[in-house]
């Protein structure tokens, strides 16, 4: 009680002398941070390394090329969690990374404060091996202004961004490696007898004059072999009579011609004239087809082992290439191969995209998420969650921005402006220093907003400050030490929020939800939503405004059978009803009421809001099914209908009344007939207590 009083005071007396910040003027260089591309990235890969291995923590932030690919993924308030995971599978599996800011943080026991590594990685999905398809992402507009906005260098990202594969991609090439050479070296010994050469597919006259003519050459040259004239005057007299290069070479201490200036058509005709004509002679293709030889081998043990050499050079070498696609994901093995705890703000849209990006397809449900990306990386924390684990931080909070650079201006002034002061000292309790290529510094102008690397290092601050608030005493030997296993934070590791502005977290180390974590600080209060009251209602009328679809069904099911309308785009809303068996009678009856022939329908309260014959509704499930397709049209309408949904109405029984009908479920004839009349009647009721509704009230008005 006491350390929370004293902690208390603290807060107080730190945020009442903050104010005198804003008189004061940044001074210094700008902002010291590595700039991370291709040209520059093994270098940079090493000396990020050596600085995590030492680290007492990393924080990490994303860019991206966009959010939510069409409005109604947006994050809304009747969104359960697990469509909420869906939307964001969607975001994570569509846009693309374009930055990373990394920044690992290690304690200076004999300075007393932190040192930060600043790293700003620019990525690109380049395309590096043949095979494995074309990488497609959407950009949205608003996302790429804002970049742009922040002086983010397209340029740099796209022709000098570090590619990538993930871990199931770099299987994928080398599975495909593997099946290729298994194809390539069976054809190579089918000279020895295990499989028959195929006939040289000689589709014109023009390729069988070409093949006839390689075929002497090769002959000429190497019977020249064994005699005492100059074979490379012959080669010669052939390069100057066309456009192809023949050029006497040595390949691994061997005799050997370089085939220069051919098409691929024509080497693959020369190869397959070696291969029939010549049991002496071995076509090699070294570097992906850049350079092409044809080498001679005196005897059969000696061309099974140049067959050996080259196969296991072609390995060496696609393996190697593989490898260096593998690219930025290097860094993301490093981070999880040292289970350092990961720093980041608001991240769970990051981790998925780091999941997405670098390790395979995001799982279908969060239970899978969450049961996979703990395995790789066990400590996740997330400054929004410590934001929100204090009432006094959520006071102070409450009356602040909520965005990074905000959270970073409130709580670590002094390291914001980038110098010393004593009037900032109370509050910048914890000391931060720079370091970038062996150079350490202490002040500096603001970094750039938005630009990962700075907005890592912003992240890293906040969190060292918050920790410090929250009671870590790093000045301890052992403070900084297993940080995620320390018990003044351990209880807020591995919760990250779904949603910020709904409440909605998640734990990684269970999947389950947790509720009621300072959630009453949130912009605006959750209502208590019953999902299985929900009616998922689209293709409304146009002009239709929300209160006339509350309107229509109030006036058939009373005035507090509806608790809620939320729209969702201008095609479609959400209606909570006040009981569960609503959802079923509300979805019949509009099934029945628009059977045709029906007389009703013009006068029936409901005509309004069925108007046009293209409403359609559901009960809230189908809204999970057309949110995990991955189509993403810009109507939620739209989105419906190219999902495949065709019925108008989606008919579902309530519990109760399936429970009721398997206790009494009908056993002859007649019961099974009245059973079906049953349903039949309540409706027409329904419908003919509305007919006459309608009767007196044209009596009325003629009165």
């Amino acid at each position: 009680m006491k350390a929370q009083k004293a902690t208390g005071w603290a807060l107080a007396r730190a945020f009442s002398s903050a104010s005198s910040a804003s008189i004061l003027q940044p001074s210094g260089s700008a902002f010291p941070l590595k700039t991370v591309t291709k040209a520059n990235f093994e270098v940079s890969l090493a000396e990020l390394r050596h600085h995590v291995r030492a680290s007492d923590f990393v924080a990490i932030d994303l860019e991206m090329t966009g959010i939510t690919s069409a409005p109604w993924r947006e994050s809304f308030e009747f969104d359960r969690s697990d469509i909420r995971y869906l939307k964001v599978k969607d975001s994570a599996d569509k846009f693309a990374v374009v930055q990373v800011g990394v920044c690992p943080f290690r304690w200076d026991s004999a300075t007393q404060l932190f040192v930060s590594y600043p790293y700003n990685f620019y990525v690109f999905p380049r395309q590096e091996l043949a095979g494995l398809g074309p990488r497609e992402f959407l950009c949205q507009t608003a996302s790429i202004d804002f970049l742009a906005k922040y002086q983010f260098d397209f340029n740099a990202c796209i022709h000098e961004g570090i590619s990538y594969l993930s871990r199931e991609q770099e299987s994928e090439a080398i599975r495909c490696l593997n099946s290729a050479n298994d194809c390539e070296w069976l054809d190579e010994d089918s000279r020895f007898g295990i499989k028959n050469v195929k006939d040289i597919p000689s589709v014109s006259i023009a390729d069988v004059l070409f093949t006839e003519r390689m075929k002497n050459k090769f002959s000429e040259w190497r019977d020249g072999l064994f005699k005492e004239q100059d074979n490379e005057d012959k080669i010669q007299r052939f390069s100057e009579d066309s456009k192809q290069k023949v050029e006497v070479i040595f390949y691994k201490m061997r005799p050997a011609l370089r085939l220069c200036g051919f098409t691929s058509h024509q080497l693959k005709l020369i190869k397959l004239v070696v291969r029939k004509h010549f049991k002496d002679l071995f076509y090699v293709s070294k570097d992906s087809g850049l350079q092409d030889m044809v080498v001679y081998t005196d005897s059969r043990d000696e061309l099974k082992s140049l067959l050996k050499e080259v196969k296991d050079e072609q390995q060496r070498e696609a393996e190697m290439k593989i490898q260096a696609a593998v690219g930025f994901r290097h860094v993301v093995d490093l981070l999880s191969s040292e289970q350092k705890l990961i720093v980041g703000h608001n991240c769970f849209l990051d981790i998925a995209h780091v999941y997405s990006k670098f390790i395979g397809p995001l799982p279908r449900t969060a239970e899978e998420f969450v049961s996979s990306v703990n395995k790789y990386f066990p400590y996740i924390v997330d400054t929004k969650i410590l934001l929100n684990s204090n009432n006094m931080l959520q006071t102070r909070m409450k009356r602040s921005p909520k965005s990074l650079a905000s959270v970073f201006s409130l709580f670590c002034p002094q390291i914001a402006v980038g110098f010393k002061s004593s009037d900032l000292s109370s509050l910048s309790s914890m000391k931060v220093e720079v370091q970038v290529n062996d150079l350490r510094s202490s002040s500096w102008n603001p970094g750039g907003k938005h630009e990962a690397g700075y907005d890592a290092f912003m992240t890293g601050c906040v969190f060292a400050q918050l920790c410090s608030l929250l009671g870590v005493n790093f000045k301890l030997d052992d403070s900084s030490q297993h940080l995620a296993l320390s018990d003044k934070i351990r209880k807020y590791i591995n919760l990250l929020y779904l949603s910020w502005l709904y409440g909605d977290i998640i734990d990684l180390n269970t999947g389950d939800k947790v509720a009621d974590f300072g959630v009453h600080n949130l912009k605006r209060q959750r209502q208590n939503i019953v999902f299985e009251n929900v009616v998922l209602i689209w293709g409304l009328p146009l002009k239709l405004k929300t209160s006339e679809v509350r309107d229509c069904i109030t006036k058939v099911y009373g005035p507090t059978s509806v608790v809620s309308v939320y729209r969702l785009d201008e095609t479609a809303v959400f209606v909570q009803l006040s009981k569960t068996e609503l959802v079923s009678d509300f979805l019949s009856l509009k099934d029945t009421l628009e059977r045709p022939g029906s007389p009703l329908l013009v006068i029936h309260p409901l005509a309004k809001l069925l108007e046009g014959g293209n409403t359609r509704a559901a009960p809230y499930d189908t809204y999970k099914e057309i949110c995990n397709s991955p189509l993403s049209e810009v109507l939620f309408a739209d989105q419906a209908k190219a999902v495949g949904i065709k019925w108008k109405t989606k008919l579902v029984e309530h519990k109760a009344s399936l429970e009721t009908a398997e206790k009494t479920e009908p056993t002859t004839l007649d019961q099974l007939r009245n059973a079906e009349s049953h349903d039949q009647v309540s409706n027409n009721e329904i419908m003919e207590s509305f007919c006459a509704t309608e009767v007196n009230q044209v009596k009325t008005a003629h009165l």
